[in-house]
C-alpha cells in the first residue's frame, strides 16, 4: 500500500474537490446574469442598433426640413411685413457672419461635450426660439437676435450630426453613413421646400416659421432615439482608435499645422468661391430672357440636383472607402469646371436643367468627401469637429466673396465673362487638387 492510499491522506480529498466545483461557477454565473455588456474586443468595429441608425436618418430629415423654413423664406416673409430690402439685407448679413466666425467655436465647443446628443438639443431648442420669434415679433430687434441665434445653432448642429455619425459607427464606416446622411438631408430638403411654398401660399409667409419650429418636436423624437452608449465620444472626436476616457487632444496648433488639412480648406474655399453664385447668376440670366418661366426653372435647377444627391450618395460614399477620396473630390471640381463652361456659352432654358444636373454630382461628392478627409486627417487628435470648422470658415469665405466677385465681373462686362471667371476659379481648385492633395483614406 502506497502513502496515498493511507486513510489520513485520502479523507481530505474528496472534500476538497467539491469545495472547489462548487465555487468555480459561481463567477460564471455572476458573468452570465451581468447586465452589462463587455468591452469591444481591440479594433473590432462597432455594432451600432437598429433604432440609433434609425434615429439618425430620421433627425437628419427632420433637421434639413427645419432648416429649409430658414432658406428663401426669410426675404419674402419680411417683405410682407413691409421691410425694406436694406433691413432685410442687413438681417441677412449678420446671421452670415455669424455663420462664418462661429465655425471654429462650434466644432471646439463639439470636441470638448461628452454628449453630442445633449449639444444637438440645446441647439434645436435655441432654432425653436429662433421660428418662434420670426412668427410672433417681427422688429428688427428681436429678429436680428434670431437671426444671431439660427446662425451659432447651425454651426453646432452640423458638426454634431458628423460627430455622432462617426462615434457611432467608426472610421471603417464612416464614409457609408455619410453617404446616407447626405440622402436624407436630401429627401427633407426636397419635401420641405414643397411643404413650406404650400404652406406659404395657403396660409400665410408666418405659418412657415411656426411649422417650422412644429417639425422640431419630431427631430427631438428622432434624436432621443440615439442611443447614448452607442455613441463613443473618443471616436466621435476623431480619437485614438484604442484609448482611454481620459485621453487627452493634441494641441490645437498641432491641428491648425496640418498641411493636408490646410490644402483641403483651401481647395473648399475655392470650390465655394466658384461655386456659390453659380445659381442665382444662371437666375437673373433666365429671368432676363424669359421672365415668366424664370421661378419654375430656378425650382427645377433646386429640385434636380437633390434628386441627383439622393440617388448616387450611398453609392459615392461606398466607393470612397473602396477607391479612395481624391478620385471623387478631382470628380466634383471637373463637374463644376464644366458646368460653368456651359453656362457661359448655353442659353437654352432645357439644357441650363440638363447642365444643373452636375451640380448634384458636384454636391454629392463634395459634400461626402469633405468630412470624410477630415476624419481621416484628425485621426487620433481627438479635434475632428475643431478640423470641421476651419474648413467651414474657408467655405463661409468662399461663399461670401462669390456673389460681389460675379455681380462685378456681370455688371462691369458680361453674364458670360463672369461664367467664364468663376471656370477659371474652378480650374485653379482642379489643380491643386491633383497636384498638392493626397489621398487620406486609411490603410487598414
Amino acid at each position: 500500500m502506497g502513502r496515498n492510499d493511507l486513510p489520513g491522506k485520502a479523507a481530505p480529498r474528496p472534500i476538497e474537490q467539491p469545495e472547489r466545483a462548487s465555487a468555480d461557477p459561481a463567477p460564471v454565473r455572476r458573468r452570465e446574469l451581468s447586465l452589462v455588456p463587455p468591452p469591444p474586443a481591440s479594433g473590432e468595429p462597432p455594432h451600432p442598433s437598429r433604432s440609433s441608425l434609425r434615429g439618425l436618418d430620421w433627425f437628419i430629415f427632420f433637421l434639413a426640413d427645419v432648416q429649409t423654413g430658414f432658406g428663401p423664406f426669410v426675404a419674402v416673409y419680411l417683405t410682407s411685413q413691409k421691410w425694406t430690402q436694406v433691413e432685410i439685407g442687413l438681417v441677412l448679413s449678420i446671421s452670415g457672419i455669424v455663420a462664418l466666425f462661429a465655425q471654429m467655436p462650434g466644432g471646439a465647443l463639439v470636441d470638448a461635450a461628452r454628449s453630442e446628443r445633449l449639444v444637438a438639443a440645446f441647439a434645436l431648442g435655441g432654432i425653436g426660439a429662433a421660428a418662434l420669434s420670426y412668427a410672433l415679433l417681427p422688429i428688427f430687434p428681436v429678429i436680428a437676435a434670431a437671426a444671431v441665434l439660427h446662425a451659432g445653432a447651425s454651426c453646432v448642429l452640423g458638426p454634431c450630426i458628423v460627430a455622432m455619425s462617426l462615434g457611432l459607427v467608426g472610421h471603417m464606416a464612416i464614409g457609408e453613413r455619410l453617404g446616407r446622411n447626405a440622402r436624407f438631408a436630401s429627401i427633407g430638403n426636397g419635401v420641405a421646400a414643397a411643404v413650406m411654398g404650400g404652406v406659404g401660399y395657403l396660409l400665410s409667409p408666418r405659418w412657415v416659421f411656426i411649422v417650422t419650429a412644429l417639425l422640431l418636436i419630431p427631430a427631438m423624437i428622432a434624436l432621443s432615439r440615439i442611443r447614448p452608449v452607442e455613441v463613443d465620444p473618443e471616436r466621435a472626436h476623431g480619437g485614438p482608435v484604442e484609448s482611454t476616457p481620459d485621453h487627452a487632444p493634441v494641441a490645437v496648433r498641432t491641428v491648425i499645422r496640418k498641411r493636408e488639412l490646410l490644402i483641403l480648406a483651401g481647395c473648399a474655399l475655392l470650390f465655394h468661391l466658384a461655386n456659390a453664385s453659380m445659381l442665382p447668376l444662371m437666375g437673373s440670366v433666365l429671368t432676363m430672357r424669359s421672365a415668366e418661366w424664370a421661378t419654375m426653372l430656378i425650382a427645377g435647377c433646386i429640385v434636380v440636383p437633390e434628386i441627383i444627391v439622393a440617388a448616387v450618395s450611398p453609392w459615392v460614399g461606398h466607393h470612397a472607402q473602396v477607391w479612395g477620396r481624391r478620385p471623387f473630390l478631382l470628380l466634383a471640381f471637373m463637374a463644376l469646371l464644366l458646368r460653368a463652361l456651359l453656362f457661359a456659352t448655353v442659353s437654352d432654358p432645357a439644357f441650363v436643367l440638363a447642365i444643373q444636373a452636375l451640380d448634384g454630382i458636384t454636391a454629392s461628392a463634395l459634400g461626402i468627401m469633405v468630412p470624410l478627409m477630415v476624419a481621416d486627417i484628425t485621426r487620433g487628435t481627438g479635434r475632428f469637429n475643431l478640423a470641421q470648422g476651419i474648413v467651414g470658415t474657408a467655405v463661409g469665405i468662399g461663399a461670401s466673396i462669390s456673389p460681389t466677385l460675379s455681380g462685378y465681373l456681370t455688371d462691369y462686362f458680361s453674364a458670360s465673362v463672369a461664367f467664364l471667371g468663376l471656370a477659371g476659379i474652378a480650374s485653379v481648385g482642379l489643380a491643386g487638387v491633383w497636384l498638392l492633395m493626397p489621398e487620406t483614406r486609411p490603410q487598414d
